[in-house]
């Protein structure tokens, strides 16, 4: 079903594509077929995890977890749309670890009253969102303040992404040790895993061409700003279904396990993916730095500071997950006009 679903969606996107519809159907289209096929890599590298253990199911996770975001990406800064995948990189890390987390906890909280959890292990990933925010915001406060750093914004750039991965292969061990211990028997073959994918990262690559395609038209037909539509619809298209999961494994009363997988998607992205694509585009005539919009740097910052004071007393309630929300709204709305 999952599959099936999967294909037509991308069939649809890519007649959209090549027959010039309008640029807001073929935009939606690639969204939803993007989001669909982000939840069908996870639920591979899950089947994958089942055949050769948790572990390696996490390394699997972190590489091609955040597949769709990659070619978003890149195809991208191809075009020179480098706003976009700023706001995009930022507003994965915020929509997972203010807004699906926010949304975890009202689900949990309205279904099971107050929850409890790791406080310890929360801690550490609480600490790891705001160091990570930290130094990505780095560049954008030296280039705000006028440092003797600003006009090194590149050489900047470059020097926290290095730190930002060593820190990703660092504390990777501490993420893999998070077992939840429930591991389900596999309901695909190995080979029907690999094949799926496969066939799953190459339809993603396709897709996001045609997404990328469709942006700047229809962000202009809608009057939307095209940071909007990065810290937003493309945020949203790559990470909200397939953190689906987090929110159920609240409701399900597992705070442990939800925490974990929504704030190790983030950290993921803000770890990991950001500085490998400031490295990857020396390959692209315009280079991705960390200087981003100042707004956009204050709102990473203040997402990771909220998130850690919600995560740091080992309980969660629906009225924080309201809050989250809430705060998620006005950051959104805060880029719908552009800068």
């Amino acid at each position: 079903m999952q599959i099936g679903l999967a294909a037509v969606l991308v069939v649809a996107a890519g007649i959209a594509h090549y027959l010039d519809a309008t640029p807001v159907l073929a935009f939606a289209l690639a969204a939803v077929a993007i989001a669909l096929l982000a939840h069908l890599v996870g639920s591979a590298t899950g089947q994958l995890g089942a055949h050769t253990g948790s572990s390696t199911a996490g390394v699997v996770q972190s590489a091609l977890g955040n597949l769709p975001e990659l070619f978003i990406s890149l195809f991208a800064l191809h075009r020179g749309l480098v706003e976009v995948v700023q706001a995009a990189l930022v507003g994965s890390v915020i929509a997972n670890g203010v807004l699906v987390l926010g949304i975890a906890f009202l689900v949990g909280g309205l279904k099971n009253g107050r929850q409890t959890f790791d406080s310890p292990r929360g801690r550490i990933i609480a600490t790891l969102t705001v160091l990570a925010a930290a130094i990505l915001s780095m560049p954008t406060l030296a280039h705000a303040f006028h440092t003797a750093a600003a006009p090194h914004g590149r050489t900047l750039s470059f020097i926290c992404a290095g730190v930002l991965i060593v820190i990703f292969f660092v504390t990777l061990p501490t993420f893999l040790a998070g077992d939840d211990g429930e591991n389900e028997a596999p309901r695909w073959s190995l080979t029907t895993t690999v094949i799926v994918l496969g066939t799953a990262a190459a339809a993603a690559a396709l897709t996001s061409d045609w997404f990328v395609s469709a942006l700047t038209p229809a962000t202009h037909a809608l009057h939307m700003s095209q940071q909007f539509a990065g810290l937003v619809v493309v945020a949203i298209a790559g990470n909200a279904v397939e953190n689906v999961v987090g929110v159920q494994l609240a409701a399900r009363n597992r705070p442990d396990f939800a925490i974990s997988v929504i704030i190790n998607s983030a950290l993921q992205i803000a770890l990991f993916l950001t500085p490998v694509l400031v490295f990857a585009s020396l390959a692209f005539a315009t280079t991705l730095t960390l200087v981003f919009p100042t707004l956009l740097a204050i709102a990473l910052l203040l997402s990771a500071g909220v998130g850690a004071l919600v995560v740091y007393d080992g309980e969660s309630t629906w009225e924080e997950g309201a809050i989250l929300i809430g705060l998620y709204v006005v950051i959104a709305a805060s880029f719908w006009w552009g800068a």
